[in-house]
């Protein structure tokens, strides 16, 4: 049985939320997952109008009272969101939530009244998803040097760019990797389980931190834990979250996210719409990565940089491949990426230096490249059986593989180029003396005079001095 990683990762991220049962969307398809019997709506008027449209769409609807619309107070719900239920959430299974389904189409006149969006399915949003990075980490020996490789340069508190990471935290012995010795934060929650193996997606953080402080080593990064449960959060829940990282120690000059979702929509999510707004109002800048599906449907919060209102404060970054010539075969694509940069079997720091620990692999690789691409990709190699494919499997057909981490890892996906870019905007700040994030953001793109072919097309790429290219394998036409 081939590996069904969407799948895999619905188990995972479900078992993360075991209070909130989850489907996936869009009803006839699995782009994104979603909360079962809920809607969001804006507070006040608009969350009345839903609810009354609601109402009146569900002519045998018995289960929609006033006490199903949770409000929370301006004092801790920055985001302006209220979850309204509309059906059971127990009702039908992981294949889409019909009640949800027919609440979005009962409001449909209410919008063309409003002239905008009154309602959205209450998405999860992950690291920068399908839903997971390109691939799992493989370890990297300590003889092999970070890729990028750290640029010239020193930390100096005084005119240090300050880049704040969204992620899943710092692993607690961080500080054992020289290049994140003036870097602050939220440790991971916790590393191990009870058999003290690393649970997947933890050093995603870390591998962050280290890629952006190789790239620009006059930055203070901070690393906040708000995706610190199977790398995933509800959208109801993300706006406050960012809104509390930022205010935690101020807006910084460049905001690296490394997680988002599909809506089907091109303007938005619901859940974000206040903060993307307040984002507007300062001089951060938004580095974003596009998403890891193959596929062109915009990915959000990056496919804000699309939207001319955000054309200047967000950045949506794609991944190349390993040599750096053309697109990964996970990466995200279309006219709403602005950027691609090396996202494929980078080299950072997993783990501390202070002791080796063991992994299991969640997913199997595949016999051929799930998205139809001709190369040895992060796929099909290197090959591993995984723990999360094989309780998917009729039958247990191998035993997962264990690795053991004691620092350096490959990793690839957008995720990771996201941090690259985010490294290169920094240093454009300091080798310029550049104060603004946002001039510096365009600065460099109006600089670059590299591009990459993805899917046709012909892109800026952003290649850091110091990253190395990683020999591609082409796949041979059997005899």
């Amino acid at each position: 049985m081939a590996p069904q990683r969407f799948h895999e990762q619905f188990d995972q991220i479900q078992r993360s939320m075991p209070d909130v049962p989850l489907a996936m969307g869009p009803d006839d398809s699995a782009e994104f997952f979603y909360e079962k019997g809920v809607v969001l709506a804006r507070d006040g008027e608009e969350a009345r109008v839903v609810e009354d449209s609601v109402r009146e769409h569900f002519t045998a609807f018995t289960g929609l009272t006033a006490d199903h619309v949770r409000r929370a107070s301006p004092e801790t719900n920055r985001s302006g969101i209220t979850r309204i239920q509309v059906g059971d959430p127990g009702h039908g299974d992981r294949r889409g939530d019909r009640a949800v389904a027919g609440a979005l189409r009962a409001v449909r006149t209410a919008e063309a009244r409003a002239g905008r969006r009154l309602v959205s399915r209450n998405h999860v949003v992950s690291i920068a998803v399908n839903a997971c990075p390109g691939d799992e980490p493989v370890p990297a020996p300590l003889t092999q040097p970070p890729n990028p490789a750290a640029a010239e340069g020193a930390y100096d508190a005084g005119t240090a760019v300050g880049v704040l990471v969204i992620d899943t935290g710092l692993m607690a012995d961080y500080r054992s990797y020289p290049l994140l010795a003036h870097t602050e934060g939220d440790l991971q929650i916790k590393e191990c389980d009870d058999s003290g193996i690393l649970q997947q997606y933890v050093g995603h953080g870390t591998f962050i931190a280290g890629l952006v402080a190789a790239v620009a080593p006059n930055t203070g990064i901070t690393v906040r834990n708000t995706l610190n449960d199977a790398g995933a959060i509800l959208e109801s829940e993300f706006g406050d979250k960012l809104f509390e990282a930022v205010e935690q120690g101020g807006w910084p000059d460049i905001l690296s996210l490394s997680a988002g979702t599909s809506n089907g929509r091109t303007d938005g999510l619901l859940g974000l719409d206040a903060f993307m707004q307040e984002l507007r109002t300062q001089r951060t800048l938004l580095v974003a990565a596009a998403g890891n599906n193959a596929s062109a449907t915009p990915f959000w919060p990056a496919a804000y940089a699309d939207l001319p209102e955000y054309a200047d404060s967000v950045l949506s970054i794609g991944a190349l491949r390993g040599d750096g010539e053309y697109g990964a075969c996970f990466s995200n694509h279309g006219s709403w990426v602005k950027a691609y940069a090396p996202g494929e079997r980078l080299t950072s720091s997993l783990t501390g230096f202070d002791a080796p620990v063991p992994y299991v692999y969640q997913h199997s690789t595949y016999d051929a490249c799930r998205y139809g691409f001709a190369y040895l990709c992060t796929c099909q190699s290197p090959r591993h059986t995984g723990l999360l494919s094989e309780e998917r499997a009729a039958a247990v057909t191998g035993k997962p593989d264990q690795v053991m981490f004691e620092g350096f890892a490959n990793w690839s996906g957008t995720s990771f180029a996201t941090p690259v870019v985010a490294g290169m905007v920094a240093g454009h700040m300091t080798a310029h003396k550049e104060t603004d994030p946002r001039a510096a953001r365009a600065q460099l793109l109006a600089a670059n005079t590299e591009f990459a072919e993805v899917r046709g097309a012909h892109v800026p790429a952003l290649r850091p001095p110091t990253w190395r290219p990683v020999p591609v394998v082409p796949l041979t036409a059997p005899a």
